[in-house]
């Protein structure tokens, strides 16, 4: 996430050979102790989303509770009607017999879950030393994109993002696609919970084929998707007392907020692909994850956003064409294509130097680590990614966001990154300084240019941190 005086040290005592392969083996690396001691006070990345859900949506419970009630015999139509409004009306009654107190508290308990998910990923991309894994935990979470926007998405995207993500970032690439294909945060987000052999919903398996595993030009049709939504049918989420949902359904071990409901499963044959996928239930999506996650184009799509995100906004054709069949060869082993890619003649090539411009996320915590900046307000960072059009788990589309410069270069951006970047300079102890230009000259010095070291000098002093911060060398990795 760039550079930090505490990264340098390191990197100038083992060399880079050995500093990129300690990269590519986070297990062998430990966060600082008051890292892991903070990460331990967000409860919320441990639990269950049923566990989540009866906290973070209070209003919701009580909801589902009174709509659980025995319902009086109604006779006609417009009995069950009437019915219905005396419970809405209830509950609009209890809410209107909220004290400001309670609704404050409830505020906090509904935005919980989401803050203590911005809060600990912010504190690990500025203080982890696995650097790698969590950029790695960045690219995969824009792939595999949920939106905090979408009412439970936003309660659940932590624990997605701690389930699902973070513990194959740089490991089976087949493990993550069944992780998130499980996961109440996709299941939701995407609709497929509501999906039916009478009520096909093919949201997630459009997303999961152009986006997720094959690519817009993958060579699927219409008809693969229609076929694809049909084998996720059934794909669930436990909704309610855990206990009581496996009498309606199948769980599993290793994915403990999913149901399978055979009862709204299509359990006739299909054809993926040209191939085809007896109905056997459950295992038919395991099926289909497989033939995608094996697939060429897999590998080439895949490749492609890697090179993309490492090297070049249109990478050179020979780097991808290499990491596809490495990806291949590997079963999508996610170490080994990264591996590869950082031995690649490619990615030393002067050409592609410091030519990434910075995405809004990447501009911030660069900004924060090269101040060394460690305990910072990550809510206050995450505003200003807010402000920069970027805030954090709050891309909407699918697709997850981009990391190109035609998305994030534009005059107005640059204002507000100009605008950002004398905040952050004035943010230290009395209010910057000559210690924060001191410390911006150590950790960035050697990257800048000739041209911006004149302006540097031509600049007051109480102005250089600032200039530092929003320098053309600091927009680009």
């Amino acid at each position: 996430m760039g550079p930090s005086p505490w990264d340098l040290q390191r990197l100038e005592s083992m060399g880079l050979d050995r500093y990129i392969q300690q990269q590519l083996n986070p297990q062998s690396l430990r966060n600082p102790p008051w890292l892991d001691q903070k990460l331990q006070q967000f409860s919320t990345l441990r639990q269950s989303a049923y566990q989540i859900y009866q906290t973070a949506h209070p209003r919701q419970v009580r909801l589902a509770r009174l709509s659980a009630q025995p319902r009086q015999q109604a006779q006609t139509s417009e009995d069950r009607k009437a019915q219905r409004q005396a419970k809405v009306k209830q509950v609009l009654q209890n809410r209107a017999m909220e004290t400001p107190a309670q609704q404050r508290a409830i505020e906090a308990q509904v935005m919980r879950p989401l803050n203590e998910a911005i809060e600990a990923r912010i504190l690990r991309a500025i203080n982890s030393p696995r650097q790698l894994e969590e950029v790695m935990v960045h690219f995969w979470f824009n792939h595999f994109n949920v939106s905090s926007r979408k009412n439970f998405s936003r309660m659940w995207v932590g624990i997605y993002e701690e389930s699902a993500l973070r513990p194959y970032a740089l490991g089976s690439f087949r493990q993550m696609l069944g992780a998130t294909a499980h996961h109440p945060a996709m299941l939701y987000y995407l609709d497929n919970w509501r999906s039916k052999a009478a009520a096909l919903n093919e949201n997630y398996a459009r997303e999961l084929l152009e986006l997720h595993t094959l690519g817009v030009d993958g060579g699927y049709s219409q008809k693969d998707v229609m076929e694809v939504a049909r084998v996720f049918t059934g794909w669930r989420y436990v909704d309610m007392n855990p206990q009581r949902q496996a009498r309606v359904g199948q769980t599993l071990p290793q994915y403990p907020d999913f149901l399978f409901d055979e009862r709204v499963h299509d359990s006739g044959s299909k054809t993926v692909l040209g191939q085809t996928i007896r109905g056997s239930g459950l295992a038919e999506g395991e099926q289909v994850l497989d033939l995608l996650a094996n697939h060429p184009a897999t590998a080439r799509h895949l490749s492609y956003k890697l090179a993309q995100y490492f090297v070049a906004d249109d990478p050179p054709a020979s780097l991808v064409n290499n990491l596809a069949q490495v990806f291949q060869s590997s079963q999508g082993n996610i170490k080994a294509v990264l591996t590869q890619l950082f031995a690649s003649a490619e990615f030393w090539d002067a050409r592609y130097q410091g030519q990434k411009f910075k995405t809004p996320y990447e501009y911030i915590l660069s900004a924060a680590r090269a101040l060394g900046d460690r305990q910072v307000n990550s809510l206050q960072m995450a505003g200003m990614m807010r402000q920069l059009g970027m805030p954090l788990y709050g891309c909407e589309t699918p697709d997850g966001y981009k990391n190109t410069q035609a998305a994030w270069l534009s005059p107005e951006a640059m204002m507000r990154r100009l605008s950002l970047a004398n905040s952050l300079a004035r943010s230290g102890p009395e209010g910057g300084g000559s210690s924060r230009t001191a410390q911006l000259e150590q950790v960035v010095g050697q990257m800048l240019s000739a041209r911006t070291r004149t302006v540097l000098q031509s600049s007051p002093a109480s102005l250089r941190a600032a200039a530092i911060l929003g320098s053309p060398e600091m927009m680009m990795r």
